[in-house]
């Protein structure tokens, strides 16, 4: 049996979509802020003044609007806390995603001894969406617009058992084992191994841009301390590109999470083998329960500040 994310409820694929777009929302204009400063500094670092009617310096003005944009951006993404729903949807998202998986394969607290696993599940889930509602996340659901979350099958749950999952819950240890292991398991330790590669090249990236940029910046500063050079605009130019530079570098978060994916793909490596060799169906509950424990945001973002 195969079971992808297309398979899980339609709550996840909500949350899911408005996590991606917050996200490109929020690194987009992140992205803006930066590259107007250092236009804005580029700007007012030319020589020429370019006059118009004798006094209006039209380069001045360009590097005006420069920096009053990066004030209009700053205003306006105030106000839309891009970072922040991405964020509390990206939270849910996984928390849902994680639930269905534990649920689907009868990892803990849903195990094949569960008096009532659909019951229980619909009451942890409520219960996690519950308290991320209180720190402001958006049910779609509390809406009023005639949200319909189920696939007409939902049983009374509301959508959340989607019929695959029931398929592969009442599969054999055997089907539950492989699918997940494969869909699972292999799926999230490829993800992060993609992840750790992309970020070892952006480091390497930023690290030799900033370190070209310093250099230059160095130079020019020598060669003005024995008057070689009269100009300190250019200096103070590719300082603030560096900045930018270092900046952006930091928001990405890439050198922390070149340790936290990688420590995480040892983790999920060595569980991948128990679960292939030494893993019973009586410990399989506790099993899937700590790779979901290890491929949780929550888990990430501890690793993140304590390797940073």
């Amino acid at each position: 049996m195969v079971f992808r994310n297309a398979d899980l409820p339609v709550l996840f694929h909500h949350a899911d979509g408005i996590a991606i777009e917050r996200q490109r929302k929020a690194v987009s204009t992140t992205r803006l802020q930066l590259v107007l400063l250092v236009v804005g500094a580029g700007l007012a670092s030319l020589p020429w003044q370019w006059k118009l009617g004798g006094s209006f310096q039209l380069v001045g003005a360009l590097s005006a609007l420069a920096y009053g944009g990066v004030l209009l951006v700053t205003y306006r993404s105030a106000g839309q806390k891009a970072k922040s729903h991405w964020q509390l949807n990206r939270s849910a998202a996984e928390f849902i995603k994680s639930m269905s998986w534990r649920y689907a394969v009868h990892g803990a607290p849903f195990d094949s001894g569960a008096a009532d696993p659909s019951g229980l599940f619909v009451a942890r889930m409520e219960a996690g969406l519950a308290e991320l509602k209180k720190v402001g996340w958006e049910d779609p659901r509390d809406s009023g617009d005639g949200w319909d979350g189920g696939d007409g099958l939902d049983g009374g749950d509301g959508g959340l058992v989607t019929t695959p999952m029931r398929t592969l819950r009442e599969k054999p240890f055997t089907i539950r084992k492989e699918t997940y292991v494969r869909d699972r398991l292999i799926e999230q330790r490829n993800w992060y191994h993609r992840r750790t590669v992309i970020s070892r090249r952006a480091t390497t990236f930023w690290s030799v841009t900033i370190a070209a940029l310093t250099l230059l910046a160095l130079l020019l500063a020598v060669l003005r301390s024995f008057s070689v050079t009269e100009s300190s605009s250019v200096p103070g130019l590719l300082s603030a590109a560096a900045a930018a530079c270092l900046a952006w570098s930091e928001i990405r978060r890439h050198q922390p999470l070149i340790s936290a994916h990688s420590l995480v793909e040892e983790d999920l490596a060595a569980l991948h083998t128990a679960m292939e060799t030494m893993v019973t169906e009586e410990q399989w509950a506790n099993a899937v329960y700590e790779t979901e424990r290890i491929v949780s945001p929550q888990h990430t973002d501890w690793l993140v500040r304590h390797r940073s």
